[in-house]
């Protein structure tokens, strides 16, 4: 197509900007013709709401789902794996398979969760059942750490509902939702400090669902070392990798941020733990992506004219099982360090080449299918999985996840996993002690 992409945003990023102008792309703004917006999740609302909104047009792209909440708020994602287990769970799904405790063999990977106050009986019973243990809460609707605290005592509760001025969780609503989490209390630590995963992950449509990794992601880590001392649940240099929170500690490093890159927290895993059950953690962290993604593609607007760039927050705990915390709209863009700046330059470089092809005039009628040459650091997740089983052991913490280049092939057994064997028709359920799961 002839002409100029003209773009217009709300937040201004230098990696924003500096991408738009190196591929020639004209500035507008909002009132004028635009073809690629990429806005606030505040701006979003306004585009597509009913009242104030309007009709996009075919050449016009923007970088959230209208709904994007739908997994992007704390409650809301959860409720939404909630019912996906459930709806697997009717469909007699091999995915909604529990063992003998009642856990999820494939699907337990959100830490417990309640939301507040309309489960407050379901939580109260929940913490009696372990009243040793410690909770997280978070507000359903912030970011960067804000509103946050940890309690390991009901009264503690109690005190921040006559905080918020909320006589009652039973018969009243606060000011703004919460959810309540069973606090991950045994991170995995490295130099005795706690820490998280960022990635990215990049989502061109819903139906059909296309989905992508950043390779790039990195690990951030808290200032001060870790302790489970209830004398230390205050204090969140310990708790919270936020960077806006830890950037305020005395021992932050402004050099680089006390982030690790994604490739060299494997290469430290590999060498500690070895290769293979690293390789089997990173599967399940796409897998936890994938099964995130799909429980809420069914809810999903999927406007034709959206694309839109997560910010996935992963904690692995000390048996190197992962737990996904949540799924951010709008992972910062702000450059903490040289190495953030690159990184997360080079991450919108390849976001436009996938989101708007060639650089040219957008078309959001296209099948959103890029060729694999320009991914860059983008890698496709892979819908289908296989996972081998281990009767001899502990199923939840024994099953080896892997993804196949080839989706209708399976594995030829646990010592070479990753090599295609024998095909399979897609209606095949087992393969000797391989099953795969849709």
């Amino acid at each position: 197509m002839a002409g100029k992409v003209k773009w217009v945003t709300d937040i201004e990023k230098s990696v924003l900007i500096n991408n738009f102008e190196k591929r020639g792309w004209v500035q507008v703004t909002e009132n004028e013709d635009w073809n690629f917006y990429w806005m606030s999740v505040q701006t979003i609302r306004n585009v597509f709401s009913v009242e104030t909104g309007y009709r996009l047009s075919d050449d016009q792209i923007v970088n959230h789902f209208p709904n994007h909440y739908e997994l992007t708020r704390k409650d809301l994602m959860v409720k939404n794996i909630k019912r996906y287990r459930k709806e697997l769970e009717k469909e007699g799904s091999p995915l909604a398979e529990k063992d003998e405790n009642g856990k999820y063999l494939y699907l337990d990977f959100v830490p417990v969760t309640y939301m507040l106050p309309a489960d407050y009986n379901l939580f109260v019973e929940e913490f009696r059942k372990s009243p040793s243990s410690t909770w997280i809460m978070k507000p359903c609707g912030k970011a960067q750490g804000k509103g946050i605290f940890l309690i390991n005592k009901l009264s503690q509760i109690k005190k921040w509902s006559r905080d918020s001025k909320t006589s009652s969780f039973v018969t009243q609503s606060t000011k703004e939702a919460y959810v309540i989490s069973l606090y991950i209390n045994n991170p995995l630590l490295i130099g005795g400090r706690k820490f998280d995963l960022r990635l990215y992950v990049l989502v061109s449509t819903y139906r059909p669902l296309r989905c992508y990794m950043y390779k790039l992601g990195f690990c951030r880590f808290c200032t001060v070392k870790y302790t489970p001392s209830t004398s230390e649940l205050d204090n969140m240099f310990v708790h919270l990798t936020n960077v806006a929170i830890q950037k305020h500690g005395e021992d932050y490093n402004h050099i680089h941020g006390g982030k690790w890159t994604v490739s060299n927290l494997r290469l430290y895993l590999e060498s500690t733990r070895g290769k293979e059950v690293t390789s089997k953690l990173f599967d399940e962290i796409h897998w936890i992506i994938v099964q995130s993604l799909k429980a809420v593609a069914p809810v999903m607007n999927n406007d034709k004219h959206c694309f839109e760039c997560y910010g996935y927050d992963i904690i692995i705990d000390d048996k190197l099982k992962p737990w996904l915390i949540e799924v951010n709209a709008s992972p910062s863009l702000t450059s903490s360090t040289a190495n953030d700046r690159i990184l997360k330059y080079n991450l919108i470089n390849d976001t436009l080449n996938i989101a708007v092809p060639n650089g040219e005039i957008p078309d959001c009628k296209w099948n959103k299918s890029p060729p694999k040459e320009v991914l860059g650091n983008y890698e496709i997740l892979n819908l289908k999985f296989w996972v081998l089983l281990d009767p001899t052991s502990a199923p939840s913490r024994n099953l080896k996840f892997w993804v196949l280049p080839d989706p209708t092939s399976a594995p030829s057994g646990p010592c070479d996993l990753r090599t295609p064997s024998k095909p399979l028709q897609v209606s095949d359920r087992k393969y000797g002690s391989v099953r795969r799961l849709m």
